[in-house]
């Protein structure tokens, strides 16, 4: 059996996410892993009270065993924060799968201009989004460093998680830790 390679799509919405994640499916005859296509059938809405981060744990939990049996993984998220890509990085490592970042830095007037096209083709595919709401996304969004892009070693889980498996479940509620439970929550 070949190892998998997992690839971690990283950027900002408009910044051609699905379209390349869309490309790496069909090159590597991989699985592709894309949220809004799930939300918006099955919920109409990008949150829904908190179901996105639910289905997030069980999309990484396919990935996984999928990963884990030698095929290929595109996991197209966003994964706008540090610890999201180090948790998944360690994850897949430790399923015996290679794991990439792909990164597509875009600046905010194609990402407006993009943004506003998408919605105007595929309303039925998108949700609508503000300017205002790009600008606090970009404000919280965590560039990825050099050192994640090379694929360096994964540091550290953050203080207060033995791993990052357990910081992942706590993450995404739905996705087991290690020993195969879900996280618990207060």
């Amino acid at each position: 059996m070949s190892r998998a390679t997992v690839i971690l799509m990283v950027g900002l919405p408009g910044a051609g996410k699905t379209v390349r994640a869309r490309q790496l499916e069909q090159q590597q005859q991989a699985l592709r892993l894309t949220p809004d296509e799930w939300m918006i059938p099955l919920f109409g809405e990008p949150d829904a009270g908190g179901k996105r981060d639910v289905l997030e744990g069980r999309l990484l939990w396919t990935a996984l065993q999928v990963a884990g049996g030698g095929l290929d993984v595109v996991v197209d998220f966003g994964l706008w924060g540090r610890d999201e890509r180090s948790a998944l990085r360690w994850l897949f490592t430790a399923a015996g799968a290679d794991c990439r970042i792909e990164y597509l830095p875009l600046d905010v007037e194609t990402q407006l201009t993009r943004i506003r096209q998408r919605f105007a083709r595929t309303p039925e595919q998108t949700f609508e989004i503000s300017a205002e709401d790009l600008q606090g996304w970009r404000e919280s969004f965590q560039e990825p460093t050099a050192d994640e892009l090379r694929g360096d070693p994964v540091p550290p889980p953050p203080t207060g998680y033995a791993t990052w498996s357990a910081w992942a479940a706590t993450r995404w509620p739905s996705l087991p830790d290690s020993h195969g439970h879900p996280a618990s929550h207060p």
